[in-house]
């Protein structure tokens, strides 16, 4: 069960598509907690109805890349309110597969290079990456590993920071502009429905930035569903080579 921050939007019911493609076995369902818990505890007793006495009524999935406590806590209070087993997945990220996601989102936006390597001796078009997250500092805490990873791809110095709580956009760019980086883009460590798109551009355009769209129904993030799902059911943890 995909469990998604606000009102959704075509970008959940896009991921869902994608998943029940790649896995036809599984039973991918939405729910937009932005609806009211309400609507997630009546999905999961429904799901408890059809499974047999004493299993898990669902997975659920959290479409959220890292931390979001607003997410987790509703998630939570609806599981309570139905009083039905379920186990809730971890977030989908960090994942070299979100890294790489972001480079392709900016390199579509036109603000990184397409191919690291081959095309290495090319200037760059910018010199500092801002990857944006909401959830507060813990989900800023969270994308360092995501930051490692998008720094060593494009060879530039990236900085997180947070669109609803400190250190925010502001910080992470007077922190890239002290160490020399003067043309700046932001990467949305997001899916998409976490926030609305016109404060993602409103921070850019606060600090000159370039401005990435958000991850959306990329397939990394479909693949990372199944991940979460896959781990959440054996008790593995995704591999994350």
């Amino acid at each position: 069960m995909l469990a998604v921050p606000g009102t959704g939007g075509d970008v959940p019911t896009a991921v869902k598509t994608i998943v029940g493609v790649d896995h036809p076995q599984l039973d991918v369902r939405l729910v937009q907690l932005g609806d009211s818990k309400s609507s997630l505890a009546e999905t999961l007793v429904d799901c408890a109805a059809k499974r047999p006495e004493g299993m898990p009524a669902a997975i659920v999935v959290p479409l959220v890349t890292g931390p979001h406590q607003q997410v987790y806590r509703a998630i939570r209070e609806a599981v309570a309110e139905c009083d039905v087993i379920t186990t809730i997945a971890d977030p989908l990220g960090p994942h070299p597969l979100l890294a790489e996601a972001l480079h392709v989102k900016l390199s579509e936006s036109g603000l990184a290079r397409a191919d690291r390597m081959r095309l290495f001796n090319i200037a760059a078009p910018v010199d500092g990456i801002i990857v944006a997250t909401v959830g507060g500092q813990e989900a800023v805490r969270a994308a360092d590993a995501t930051v490692v990873l998008l720094a060593a791809r494009l060879t530039l110095p990236v900085v997180a920071a947070s669109l609803d709580a400190s250190p925010g956009v502001g910080d992470a760019a007077q922190r890239l502009r002290n160490i020399g980086a003067s043309r700046l883009a932001l990467a949305p460590f997001l899916i998409g429905p976490e926030i609305d798109q016109a404060k993602i551009t409103k921070a850019a355009e606060a600090v000159g930035a370039g401005c990435a769209e958000p991850l959306g129904a990329h397939s990394a993030v479909a693949q990372l569903v199944a991940l979460s799902y896959g781990s959440s059911l054996t008790g593995v943890d995704p591999d994350p080579q």
